[in-house]
């Protein structure tokens, strides 16, 4: 705020360059992992390496030009100036997640370990009004740069203490009132086979993958799982064909489950086209119940939050004859499934699925559970973090999908092919003994932990959070009637 309000001749230009300036250097260092999925298949993809990544960080941090120019032409200077500010950015942070299909990756309100203290103001708020919070909390010491007398600046400190203070003891109070989990609560076994995105799309590495996703789910462990849980696109193949008349891998799969078991397995799969000889792709989340007379399908979710460039083409068939595709290894794009809901496998709790980079939407679970009038049980995160090596990617990814635990109340648990996988009670902390880290090959086995009654976020989503953009608002209708920073 204080390089914002620091500008000297041509400010709004200035402002905006300065606001976009920040976000290349915010969005450059948090999503500098966007490079690694181009090596995957470095010969016929890595010249787009030193593009994406520019064009990422420059795309994005228009958002924060785009708010340096409005706070700029809206604050004045006063102490108020704080909440314009949170509201300019905050609001531009809620058009980042929107415009475009969205992308709300690393909102200022996620910068909290999630788990911690801080972040439980999401239970309230949701991650974009934590995100006004901490904007304004973020910009408050640059008051104390005004020319204001000692005893104004020991007032502004001590609110701003004031303010951290609330925020750290609502977090403590809310987290010390956890429940107890229920011995009864299904145990659930988290895959994690370790498998480099490299070496997962060669044909000769089919049979070890599959093999070693069997053993780990038919390991020894203290107590017999209820649920197993594979990722997203676990086997490098399509389902159908895996499972498929006369193919060996369906009596193998069959077999890594014990009659009762239920196995929550990513996959991929095709669909034949009404009337066409080709096929729709799905990225799915398949729900196989081993039973007597073998497996049999209770539910399937197909994703609906597709990855622009990575699992569809803009304009697809203009961009593929400049010599641009999807990084997907399926003939064609995927297609988008139908709106969420909450799916009941037979013998699990009610659970919402979110695939990837479906776990950065804040509100996502609370959507579908409005539309299907189903409270799900619990969240499930299967994601394909292995695009993003060993990067901060997929730490980023997890402290994200966190955040949806603490806004709706309800846990989650997230399995990834090679880390970070784990078990995540409804405050957002992954449980002692439940995380599986980047480049680890094993298994989870944990309780699910019991969901909470549902949140102020959960009950009235955003509200909270248009109430902050509306309080930011009356002070810049308010300015209106004071002198301007700029004249």
């Amino acid at each position: 705020m204080g390089l914002l309000d620091a500008v000297g001749e041509r400010p709004l230009r200035s402002a905006f360059l300065r606001g976009w300036l920040a976000g290349v250097g915010y969005f450059g260092v948090g999503c500098w992992w966007i490079v690694e999925p181009f090596f995957v298949d470095a010969k016929n993809q890595a010249w787009m390496a030193p593009i994406a990544l520019p064009l990422m960080a420059g795309g994005l941090a228009l958002f924060w030009g785009a708010a340096g120019l409005a706070y700029r032409l809206a604050a004045r200077n006063n102490t108020a100036r704080v909440l314009v500010f949170a509201g300019c950015f905050a609001l531009l942070e809620w058009l980042r997640g929107h415009v475009l299909t969205g992308f709300p990756w690393d909102l200022p309100g996620e910068a909290w370990r999630a788990g911690s203290a801080p972040s439980q103001a999401a239970s309230l708020v949701g991650a974009y009004g934590l995100s006004w919070l901490t904007l304004a909390l973020g910009a408050a010491p640059a008051l104390l740069l005004d020319r204001t007398s000692r005893a104004e600046k020991a007032i502004t400190a001590a609110v701003i203490a004031g303010f951290v203070g609330l925020l750290y003891a609502y977090g403590a109070i809310r987290i010390s009132q956890a429940p107890t989990p229920a011995p009864g609560a299904p145990l659930i076994r988290v895959v994690q086979a370790d498998i480099d995105q490299k070496d997962k799309w060669k044909p000769e590495n089919l049979a070890s993958i599959f093999e070693t996703y069997v053993s780990l789910s038919r390991k020894a462990g203290p107590a017999h799982p209820d649920i197993v849980v594979w990722p997203e696109g676990a086997l490098p193949a399509v389902i159908d064909e895996l499972v498929s008349p006369g193919s060996p891998y369906g009596p193998r799969l069959r077999d890594a489950l014990d009659p009762g078991q239920t196995l929550l397995m990513g996959a991929n799969r095709a669909e034949a086209r009404p009337g066409e000889t080709d096929y729709l792709y799905f990225n799915s989340l398949i729900a196989f119940r081993r039973e007597a007379e073998g497996l049999r399908v209770t539910a399937i979710y197909d994703k609906y939050r597709l990855v622009p460039f990575g699992e569809y083409m803009p304009l697809g068939k203009l961009a593929t004859k400049v010599g641009f595709r999807s990084l997907v290894h399926m003939p064609d794009d995927f297609t988008a499934g139908p709106e969420p809901k909450p799916v009941t496998p037979w013998g699990v709790p009610a659970v919402q699925p979110l695939i990837c980079y479906e776990a950065l939407f804040p509100g996502f679970t609370r959507a579908a559970a409005v539309r299907s009038g189903l409270r799900p049980a619990w969240i499930l995160n299967v994601s394909n973090d292995a695009w993003f090596g060993r990067t901060s990617g997929p730490l980023q990814h997890l402290n994200m999908a966190s955040y949806r635990a603490i806004e709706e109340g309800l846990p989650i648990v997230r399995a990834t092919p090679t880390g970070v996988s784990a078990v995540i009670d409804a405050f957002g902390r992954t449980q002692s003994g439940a995380r599986l880290g980047l480049g680890e090959l094993g298994v989870i086995d944990a309780r699910l932990p019991p969901a909470l009654r549902p949140t102020l976020y959960a009950r009235f989503g955003d509200t909270g959070f248009a109430l902050m953009l509306v309080l930011s608002a009356l002070v810049i209708v308010a300015n209106r009637f004071q002198r301007p920073m700029v004249d």
